[in-house]
């Protein structure tokens, strides 16, 4: 049971980004019958429906191991947490990053993905950030084909930069602190 609503979470939360990267006529139409308001409305139910499927499926499933990985690659996975993470918050922060990268919270969910599969061996874990991995793989690919042309944001500065990279830092830190309560795990000894 556990499976299969995380997988169904992790389909949902999928098909609904994804109509919005494609622009699909179904979701134009539908914007166009409800307005763009309760459009927005009935998205944001729809990916929190998805985040419930997908928390319940994930704590049901008993964590059971595919693979080992290599202890020393936990390091590595929060190291790109930090990239990660800043990344994520790049796309609404204002720094340099938004100049020179095109989809900087895609690119954190990826990597945040990617990080949380050479640390996890589960079977759980393999579905979950393999199917979010997946999912950011294909929202890129999506946008690009819709607007192959993208208008670089202006350059920040410096400073915005290094405020942004600083936060990035802190707020993985943060949540590394809380990682048990919202994951269930805890990343640090106590």
């Amino acid at each position: 049971m556990g499976t299969a609503l995380l997988i169904a979470g992790i389909l949902l939360w999928s098909a609904t980004h994804l109509s919005a990267a494609a622009r699909i006529p179904a979701r134009q139409a539908l914007i166009a019958r409800l307005g763009l308001g309760p459009y927005k409305g009935l998205f944001s139910l729809v990916i929190l429906a998805a985040l419930v499927l997908i928390v319940l499926g994930w704590q049901s499933m008993s964590p059971l191991p595919l693979y080992q990985p290599p202890a020393f690659l936990r390091h590595v996975t929060m190291l790109l947490m930090v990239v990660a993470v800043t990344f994520f918050i790049g796309a609404r922060f204002p720094s340099n990053i938004r100049h020179r990268i095109r989809h900087p919270q895609l690119i954190g969910v990826k990597t945040w993905a990617l990080a949380h599969l050479l640390s996890n061996g589960e079977v759980r874990s393999i579905l979950l950030f393999g199917g979010l991995l997946a999912w950011a793989v294909l929202s890129v690919i999506l946008i690009n084909r819709r607007e192959p042309d993208w208008h670089r944001p202006q350059p920040s500065g410096t400073g915005a930069t290094v405020l942004h990279f600083g936060l990035g830092i802190a707020l993985t830190g943060v949540l590394v602190f809380a990682h048990p309560w919202f994951a269930g795990v805890a990343l640090m000894p106590r």
